[in-house]
């Protein structure tokens, strides 16, 4: 009888580990409002930190990391690290989405500093 119970016991914790682990595999998180796409004519006027979603291109490179970003509303300068392409090979005719946060220095005019990017 001991045998059987420690035989199911163990059956039992591999049955849990196992689901565990295939929950962590399916790339869960949360699920819930998101925050929504706003333009740069918007986005020009936030306060520093606030997060933003915008869609356009990639203009061009302004060194250091730097890039022109527009949309239909106007431009604004995003800070790109590298490591935040992922990869990707992004042209000016591509349509982005950028995940970020609005970065106003003491003086200069805001940029936002990108998190993420997603070719569209």
């Amino acid at each position: 009888m001991n045998k059987i119970l420690a035989v199911s016991a163990l059956v039992l914790t591999f049955a849990v580990a196992s689901n565990a682990q295939a929950q962590m595999n399916m790339g869960g998180g949360f699920q819930g409002p998101t925050i929504a796409s706003t333009t740069v004519a918007d986005a020009l006027k936030m306060n520093d930190d606030t997060p933003v979603v915008l869609v356009g291109n990639i203009q061009k490179n302004l060194g250091n990391e730097k890039y022109q970003f527009a949309d239909k509303t106007g431009t604004i300068v995003v800070e790109i690290d590298d490591e935040d392409w992922r990869g990707q090979v992004v042209k000016p005719e591509n349509t982005v989405e950028i995940r970020g946060e609005i970065d106003k220095e003491l003086l200069g005019t805001p940029e936002v500093d990108v998190d993420s990017i997603i070719l569209k």
